[in-house]
């Protein structure tokens, strides 16, 4: 970097362009044009324009009902499809509903309550066609977790069911709600980095929680960090059974083993998707004809028969813990929203085609008020379940119908044959369900790429591992605002230079060949500038000066004389923006500094015509580009040093 060969432009070589200040607009408009790009950015009303009445009524009626814009078009190709995924994944649904359920410190009825319901009204109302929906560990840890720190299941189980529901009810108004009023960007604060630490670490959690049913253990620790379990495992190694370890272990690898297989060969996916099922058949077959349960292997017994009952009249809303239901449910609500947007956007990214995140929260917080109110608890769109809908080729949502009409015929009919299913065999299909949420790859590739991130992955995962579900997510999120704070109050500030035989202007740090301006420094910011980081700039800018006074000085070249701004980057500004460029610049005065400002936006160049900075700088010094900015630089240098040179010749 050096500004030895830096050549100069030839003076008037091109007319430097005004940088105009935007036509005033009504505060009305204005403030019409700010609600509509922060609610509205994917603008859905546009479909509704030059419409006839009974046109906008279909249209409406298809945004909250994405069924009747697909049925009329459905086809029996199409039905086949749906047909096989749909009875592929209720062979998933139906062990993994039960098993969940169980984690989730709830009746193991209620995981298939929660797989008939809630897929009907995903059905009519989601935009994804391959999410599936139904139950989650992660959801089912944070309830077991958050409401069995109030109400403990085992000795109030008809009071921690009711708050379930309550849970899952408050889940699906909040759902809604963010839905209906265009806030899906809250989701985005759960980074990247966020979720993969946190599902990691609920997966973690999950996989020890579910020794107590491997080892056929009675009594367990309701606390869910990895020393409060260890602890209650190894004090209890004298109740451990060795017939229930076994028999998990086997489970676990026969699970293991088929999905190992499928990822080997993608075309025979249906084997993992269909081996939990098989180990509950195999399982139960097992128990019944060795009378395993009288040996320590416990099994889940009765299962009621029939469809769900209602139990909206079993929502307490008077109760003494509706503020930790509140808080449950909004928590678990979260976690279910942003994990099944992310799944239905990746495979709608794979099948080319788009989903509405605001329209995929009120599906989901629809189903969640309905499912509270039939006896369901927390669903969303679980990825294993999703993956297995997608591998099997589904073409639309009617895959859910085809799985619920499923859990209804088990409901009906097949509920009895489950009273031999062992726990351990529920056990080791949640434990290998989780392995496959522990994403290593993501965490070494957020290592690679940003180590921040890698450290907000960390913070979450062990803020789960070893504090709670909670800790772990507030940590999290905590670390995440953190860095975006940090962005906002301390924006980058480079120096650019000229790139050898261009007009062009870059970071002498990215473009070492680049080469500084004699006499003038030219600095890029690289933010807004509001009052959080207005200081901040004050001072870097005035930092960077003395840096490069002291560097000319050291070196003999030629006086600092102008510092141009790249305002390129600054999107808006604010009032103490606009006081930070008046210190500025009175300082730079004092010290026979010329401020000059290249590229200003629309935005901010109308503020500084409303504060008077631009009459007070002098719309001369204010240019459309860097290069514009160095030559009109440039041309004044030359002219003082000629004028100087004229008037040192008549003297003498």
């Amino acid at each position: 970097m050096g500004n030895a060969d830096y050549k100069y432009p030839a003076a008037g070589a091109e007319c430097p362009h005004r940088v105009e200040v935007p036509p005033p607009q009504p505060f009305t408009k204005s403030l019409k044009t700010s609600l509509k790009e922060t609610f509205f950015p994917d603008d859905p009303l546009r479909q509704f324009k030059n419409q006839p009445a009974s046109r906008k009524l279909m249209l409406g009626l298809q945004y909250f009902f994405p069924i009747l814009e697909w049925a009329p078009r459905y086809t029996f190709q199409f039905f086949r499809a749906d047909l096989i995924s749909g009875i592929t994944i209720a062979s998933l649904a139906i062990p993994q509903g039960i098993s969940y359920a169980k984690l989730a410190n709830l009746p193991p009825i209620l995981g298939l309550y929660s797989s008939f319901v809630p897929p009907l009204i995903y059905a009519m109302m989601g935009s994804s066609r391959d999410l599936a929906v139904g139950t989650v560990a992660v959801g089912s840890l944070l309830i077991a977790s958050m409401l069995g720190n109030e109400v403990d299941a085992n000795e109030q189980p008809q009071t921690y069911l009711h708050l379930a529901f309550l849970t899952t009810f408050f889940a699906g108004v909040f759902q809604a709600s963010l839905g209906f009023l265009r806030l899906g960007f809250v989701v985005d604060f759960l980074s990247h980095a966020t979720i993969v630490g946190f599902m990691g670490g609920a997966a973690t959690v999950v996989c020890l929680q579910q020794l107590k049913g491997i080892l056929g253990l009675n009594h367990f620790t309701q606390s869910t960090d990895v020393i409060s379990v260890m602890r209650s495992v190894f004090t209890q190694t004298h109740q451990w059974r060795w017939e229930s370890g076994v028999l998990g272990c086997c489970f676990l690898f026969f699970l293991m083993l088929t999905r190992y297989f499928s990822k080997r060969r993608p075309k025979f996916f249906w084997i993992s998707a269909m081996a939990p099922l098989m180990s509950v058949i195999l399982g139960s077959l097992l128990v019944y004809l060795t009378h395993a349960e009288r040996h320590g292997v416990q099994v889940i017994g009765n299962l009621k028969k029939g469809l769900n009952p209602p139990s909206v009249a079993d929502l307490p809303f008077g109760s003494s813990y509706l503020t930790t239901a509140i808080k449950t449910g909004i928590v678990v609500g979260i976690i279910a929203m942003a994990e099944g947007i992310a799944v239905g956007r990746s495979f709608a990214m794979f099948k080319n085609y788009n989903i509405d995140g605001n329209k995929e929260m009120i599906a989901f917080g629809m189903m969640n008020i309905v499912g509270s109110c039939t006896s369901c608890y927390l669903t969303t769109g679980p990825f294993s379940r999703s993956a297995v809908n997608f591998n099997a080729g589904c073409k639309t949502a009617m895959s859910n119908i085809v799985m619920a009409v499923a859990v209804m015929f088990t409901l009906l009919f097949l509920t009895p044959l489950f009273h031999y299913t062992p726990i351990v065999v529920l056990s080791s299909i949640i434990i290998a369900a989780m392995l496959g949420l522990i994403d290593y790859d993501a965490a070494i590739h957020l290592w690679h790429v940003d180590k921040f991130d890698f450290v907000v992955c960390m913070a979450a995962y062990f803020g789960v591992v070893f504090g709670s579900v909670e800790i772990g997510l507030v940590l999290a999120v905590a670390i995440s605002l953190l860095r975006v704070l940090l962005f906002v109050a301390r924006p980058r500030t480079v120096v650019l230079g000229n790139l050898p035989n261009s007009k062009l202007y870059r970071s002498v740090d990215q473009y070492p060949a680049a080469s500084t301006v004699p006499g003038v420094l030219i600095l890029e910011i690289d933010a807004p500038i509001y009052f959080a980081n207005a200081s901040y700039l004050r001072e870097r800018i005035l930092r960077w000066i003395d840096e490069e006074e002291d560097k000319l000085k050291s070196a003999g070249e030629s006086s600092l004389q102008y510092v141009i701004l790249d305002m390129g980057a600054v999107g808006n500004i604010d009032t103490s923006g606009i006081s930070m460029f008046e210190e500025v610049k009175k300082i730079m005065e004092r010290r026979d500094l010329k401020l000059v400002l290249a590229n200003p936006g629309g935005e901010v160049m109308k503020k500084m015509n409303k504060s008077k900075f631009i009459e007070e700088l002098g719309a001369e010094w204010i240019y459309l580009t860097v290069g514009e900015a160095v030559g009109a630089c440039n041309f004044m240098l030359h002219t003082c040093k000629s004028k100087a040179t004229t008037d040192d010749s008549s003297m003498v």
